[in-house]
């Protein structure tokens, strides 16, 4: 146990708080993370306050938007940080000077080239999780700002407006971004170093001062009521953010006295994998994999709190008529921890990651959509041996899912207490296929994720696919009728449905 504190954590980026690491027993890079994402929430406020549209002119806050970030890029990675700053003045140079029939492949290609060259790199120099200072995370993020921004140029510029879907038409980009404007797009300090991705137009229309107006206008349309929204005061995000706060509060608790006492490498120690029941290594697997997913939880909350602090991510206004400040929100929480589905799961988790996958891939893809997207999903996630069992693990298992919902569900529709009962099961078993899927994700290795399979018999796996042969030829006939709304019900939603997932665990 005592070996972590022993090896000495290697680092380029910067020292400053290596006091600060070391009091507090903490790596030195989740440290400076840490840190400049709370001066990310500070200046954030000063950028909403003093250099809003009304005060500056968009040159300003790009500037300043884009030098914060890459500012926090040098202090967290240092030399490392020029691998980032690469991967985006080499798409900048294929967005000024490639044939813009051609933008949107040349930006996938490098951009995932350079990304997974970048992860084998770190896979085999940096054996399995040496403590090092890992630049894969804000490489990961920059990766879909760059290709979500070559897409929609490509659809501006090149494609026909009746060959794009509704959304590709209100994202399309009509005119090539300037210098400023695409490294303010993908360094800017409020989303460089955790995200969230979001639409280039979003984010130029948040910089010049359009974009709550713009959102209000689109929601007042799409209720045929009268264009009221420039006569009001644009919204405050402050309770959105105090909220917001309070979750990563939360969360930071759990992590100190909840996750570090349950290690997710305990579920493949030798003695407890020979000595303990079955039961109890089960028991302690689905603890140890609830008690992991605060830490996400506090990144992508704390992100999406600096965001709205800016004055960016604003939604609309919701049933009751208050502020929503969701629109780039890359998680549900409430959703995550009462699915029933695995789908539903999946949907509330990692959010614009979904959009990204769809933007790009999903509604592009002339056949095999499902399984082109899978594979862009494994390969911009990483090499690392584990994703791709989990990935690999997700098929059956949600191929039986599908089918066992299909033959019990309306049997219990009769009554609540039925209903009930129903949900109760199915969100048990729904948390015990996720906690059995995302361990390899956690472990990362292959020698870990056997030996944790072998102590769980394989038992997922070997049920999942015989429910899903047993159940096959049951449902055959009812393919054709179901394939399609299936097949469309499992692409990741849109911007605007993301946010009602909560809601959704009735549905496939």
């Amino acid at each position: 146990m005592g070996e972590p504190a022993q090896t000495p954590f290697k680092t380029t980026g910067s020292e400053w708080l290596l006091p600060v690491s070391e009091y507090l027993g903490f790596p030195l890079d989740q440290v400076n993370f840490l840190a400049c994402q709370l001066f990310a929430l500070t200046a954030a406020f000063c950028f909403r306050l003093y250099l809003s549209p009304a005060h500056v002119s968009p040159l300003v806050r790009h500037f300043v938007a884009a030098l914060l970030g890459i500012g926090f890029l040098v202090f967290c990675f240092g030399w490392y940080s020029s691998h980032i700053l690469a991967v985006v003045v080499a798409n900048y140079l294929i967005i000024i000077k490639a044939d813009l029939n051609n933008v949107h492949r040349y930006s996938m290609v490098i951009s995932m080239g350079y990304l997974t060259a970048c992860q084998v790199s770190r896979v085999f120099i940096f054996n399995y999780g040496i403590p090092s200072t890992d630049f894969s995370g804000p490489l990961m993020i920059v990766t879909q700002k760059l290709t979500t921004l070559a897409f929609q140029l490509h659809d501006g510029m090149c494609k026909k407006t009746e060959q794009l879907t509704q959304e590709q038409k209100l994202m399309a980009i009509n005119v090539r971004p300037s210098l400023i404007e695409y490294l303010s797009y993908n360094l800017n300090f409020l989303s460089v170093l955790v995200g969230p991705c979001s639409n280039y137009k979003e984010y130029i229309d948040f910089i010049e001062g359009r974009h709550i107006s713009t959102r209000l206008k689109q929601q007042h349309a799409s209720s045929n009521r009268q264009n009221g929204y420039n006569k009001t005061q644009d919204p405050s995000p402050l309770n959105a953010v105090c909220h917001k706060l309070l979750v990563c509060a939360g969360c930071m608790l759990f992590f100190l006295t909840v996750t570090r006492s349950l290690p997710i490498k305990y579920n493949v120690d030798p003695d407890f994998v020979s000595q303990a029941s079955f039961l109890t290594r089960l028991t302690y697997a689905f603890f140890s994999i609830q008690a992991a997913r605060p830490k996400f939880y506090f990144a992508w909350t704390l992100a999406d709190a600096v965001n709205n602090a800016a004055g960016y991510g604003f939604l609309g206004m919701d049933e009751h008529g208050k502020p929503s400040w969701d629109l780039i929100s890359n998680l549900n929480i409430i959703g995550i921890e009462t699915a029933t589905s695995f789908k539903t799961f999946i949907d509330n988790w990692n959010i614009r990651t979904g959009i990204w996958l769809k933007t790009v891939c999903y509604d592009r893809a002339p056949k095999h959509r499902l399984a082109l997207t899978f594979i862009l999903s494994a390969l911009w996630h990483g090499v690392y041996p584990g994703y791709y069992f989990t990935f690999l693990t997700a098929i059956p298992i949600t191929i039986a899912a599908r089918a066992i919902r299909r033959s019990i569900r309306h049997y219990f529709l009769g009554s609540r207490v039925m209903k009930l009962g129903y949900d109760i099961l199915t969100w048990a078993a729904t948390q015990l296929a996720i906690c059995y899927t995302v361990m390899p994700f956690l472990l990362l290795a292959v020698n870990y994720t056997i030996v944790y399979y072998r102590s769980m018999y394989f038992h997922v796996h070997i049920i999942s696919i015989l429910a899903a042969v047993a159940l096959h030829r049951k449902h055959k006939p009812r393919e054709p009728t179901t394939k399609t709304s299936s097949v469309s019900s499992s692409a990741p939603c849109s911007a605007q449905c993301q946010h009602v997932h909560s809601n959704n665990n009735d549905k496939d």
